[in-house]
């Protein structure tokens, strides 16, 4: 009993390691995995409490089961020396750090306090309007606006609906992007994991894909129908099934902003681009529905001048 006491009371004074005073009766249990041999020296550390069931010692705790050790190193499943002990500093190696992924959710404002409103001259002015070949300026010329299709009530597409004055909502998740727009209440599914469009992914809005580029969402979008008024109604240019439109998207600030580039090899003699801005909606905006009746829509082509008779 007193050669007992003899050996715990340094340890109580804080002179001797406990992974010391223990190895003297034999009782330790290695914190390294059991070796196939008996010369392998026992495991030390410099925690004060005591390890039991093969843990590392901690500093001022004990570590049962094999845990891990705190407060002076990790020890994992009882086959590291705590920070200090012969197995090394002890700990994993640390994780590398996770990919930092921009955020840009939430609800923006396009309307007109945010940019000018499209019109023949934006968001297309001189400096950036579409180089046109033969047919997309024949397909110009001939344009009738009486049959434009948002008079049925058929969506606005790219490069055109990110324009419209009108709310747009951005929710990220962790394989895709969704963005809303208020206008013509269009969903768009931005796919990130690496999908392939299929034959049944042609359609008004295409087919997207996008990956993140720093602090920017990048996305891409092909496989449009052809679409009489698919570049803009405003001018009178139609897009084709060749239709490629590309999007970059950051933040300035509490500024959302994007630079959409068109390309359409049928149509255009070279890419068209124009960069643009979203503002935070106001807290508590909620998006509105998009109701567009047939018969309302078309209403204002019995007050249009008809151009071919």
């Amino acid at each position: 009993m007193k050669d007992t006491m003899r050996r715990w009371l340094p340890v109580a004074a804080g002179c001797l390691a406990l992974g010391t005073a223990l190895a003297v009766d034999g009782t330790v249990m290695r914190a390294q995995a059991p070796q196939t041999t008996s010369q392998t020296p026992p495991a030390q550390g410099r925690g004060r409490g005591a390890a039991t069931g093969g843990g590392a010692a901690t500093r001022g705790g004990a570590a049962t089961g094999g845990g891990a050790a705190t407060g002076g190193g990790a020890a994992t499943g009882g086959d590291q020396a705590g920070r200090g002990g012969r197995g090394g500093r002890g700990g994993a190696a640390p994780a590398a750090p996770a990919r930092r992924t921009p955020d840009i959710s939430g609800i923006w404002n396009g309307g007109g306090g945010a940019r000018p409103v499209n019109s023949e001259t934006y968001p297309w002015t001189k400096d950036n309007f579409p180089v046109l070949n033969e047919r997309g300026l024949a397909y110009q010329k001939v344009f009738d606006e009486a049959i434009a299709p948002k008079y049925d009530c058929v969506p606005a597409s790219s490069p055109a609906i990110q324009y419209d004055p009108y709310f747009m909502q951005v929710v990220q998740w962790p394989d895709r992007v969704l963005i809303r727009y208020e206008k013509d209440d269009q969903l768009r599914t931005v796919w990130l994991d690496g999908r392939k469009p299929t034959v049944n992914d042609w359609s008004l809005q295409g087919f997207s894909v996008g990956h993140y580029d720093g602090d920017a969402l990048i996305v891409e979008t092909d496989h449009f129908l052809f679409d009489v008024t698919g570049f803009d109604d405003y001018n009178g240019i139609p897009s084709s099934q060749l239709k490629k439109v590309t999007e970059r998207y950051w933040k300035e600030g509490d500024e959302l902003k994007m630079t959409l580039t068109l390309e359409d090899p049928l149509m255009l003699r070279k890419p068209a681009s124009y960069t643009t801005r979203w503002l935070p909606a106001r807290p508590g905006y909620e998006m509105n529905p998009w109701e567009c009746d047939p018969e309302a829509a078309r209403a204002p082509i019995k007050m249009m001048v008809p151009k071919y008779k």
